[in-house]
């Protein structure tokens, strides 16, 4: 697996659940490149993030 493809599920893993041989293969790169556990680290952030932020800071689940 080379670093697109790790993103390509780094990516596709935030929207569902990988097939466990694609989930091995992530593993298996992520443990050999710092480069692509580093992307997967920011965009497990930014999502987390971007689930926080609701304009006007109404709070989750409760109507203004």
């Amino acid at each position: 697996m080379n670093c697109r493809q790790a993103s390509r599920l780094l990516s596709e893993a935030l929207d569902h659940r990988l097939r466990p041989a694609d989930r091995l293969r992530l593993r298996l790169h992520l443990l050999m490149c710092t480069g692509c556990t580093r992307f997967g680290r920011q965009v497990r952030f930014m999502q987390r993030a971007s689930r926080q932020y609701i304009p006007g800071g109404a709070k989750p689940g409760k109507p203004d």
